[in-house]
């Protein structure tokens, strides 16, 4: 008992010091991008005008065809699941959601407000910040994408994303994935088209583009009609810019959008994630836990006089 004791002790150390280097790797290779603003106006982005925006779900088909999602159970055409706020799933890699009230002031015939929701690919992603294998990369495009083959299926980016966005393949039981947009990547970069969204849309309510020159549409728009545009530009600045840029003429908590800071949530966290999994601190401190409590019990168990645990006292 005593050598199989030790034994294990030993075996808790260094597997502490194994662990202890494994998240220096990590934590170096899960680095988020330079925080350069030269960096930002090459990336793509689209401009969404929600006064434009029908809810013809024409978006959400383009979507489902071009990543080869399972089918829905209702058909695209059907507006009635308008009617239910939804969010970006596994099986939905964008939706369009309805709220009740027109979507500008010039428009007030209109009952209703239409607004498509995906995932936003932040300039500085804190899905990105937050992987600890670096599963999630920001692309030269300015593309969040994700590589399955590493992911870990910690759900860390879940937590992490201020939007809300990644889902998790929950009814996959031998290999789960992170599910989310990602912008096309690939077709925009062999073909150079839009996404399948953007391209599918009858109104040109989407916008695709290089994101410097989407913020200069989006300023000459509100310039333009002051009448039916909010002065800002939702994702210019929000949690330290978006890929996915918004033109609303309405408040934009009223229809579904959240009323986010400007300092992007990396900057807050990085330097403790890192410096925790960098230099191994968290292993280390818990594996030195466990071997001090079994020390500690090892002790209890010898006798005061020091002999082995169980010894007889001597001859009768």
């Amino acid at each position: 008992m005593e050598f199989s004791r030790r034994s294990l002790m030993k075996w808790s150390v260094g597997a502490a010091a194994g662990l202890a280097a494994t998240p220096l790797v990590a934590a170096e290779s899960t680095a988020p991008p330079a925080k350069t603003d030269e960096a930002a106006p090459d990336y793509a982005g689209v401009l969404v005008d929600t006064t434009l925006c029908i809810g013809c779900r024409k978006c959400e088909e383009a979507c489902n065809r071009r990543n080869h999602l399972p089918r829905t159970a209702l058909n695209f055409a059907d507006r009635d699941v308008l009617r239910t706020f939804r969010r970006p799933s596994e099986n939905a890699f964008t939706v369009v959601n309805q709220f009740a009230g027109s979507p500008s002031p010039d428009q007030a015939g209109l009952p209703q407000t239409y607004v498509k929701a995906q995932c936003m690919h932040c300039l500085y992603p804190s899905c990105v910040s937050a992987c600890i294998v670096g599963a999630l990369t920001k692309s030269s495009d300015g593309a969040v994408v994700y590589n399955p083959t590493i992911c870990l299926g910690c759900r860390y980016c879940q937590v992490a994303c201020p939007f809300e966005v990644p889902a998790f393949e929950f009814n996959e039981p031998l290999k789960p994935r992170v599910r989310k947009c990602e912008f096309c990547a690939d077709r925009a970069r062999n073909t150079g088209a839009n996404p399948a969204c953007a391209s599918a849309c009858p109104t040109e309510a989407l916008v695709f583009g290089h994101r410097a020159e989407l913020v200069a549409l989006a300023r000459e728009r509100i310039k333009r009609r002051p009448d039916r545009y909010v002065d800002h530009i939702y994702g210019e600045h929000e949690v330290g810019g978006t890929a996915w840029l918004y033109l609303v003429g309405r408040p934009v908590t009223e229809i579904g959008m959240l009323d986010l800071p400007e300092k992007p949530p990396p900057e807050r966290t990085e330097a403790i994630q890192h410096g925790i999994f960098k230099y191994g601190l968290l292993p280390v401190a818990f594996y030195g836990l466990l071997s001090g409590i079994m020390w500690f019990n090892h002790r209890k168990e010898q006798p005061p006089d020091g002999s082995a645990p169980g010894a007889e006292g001597g001859e009768r």
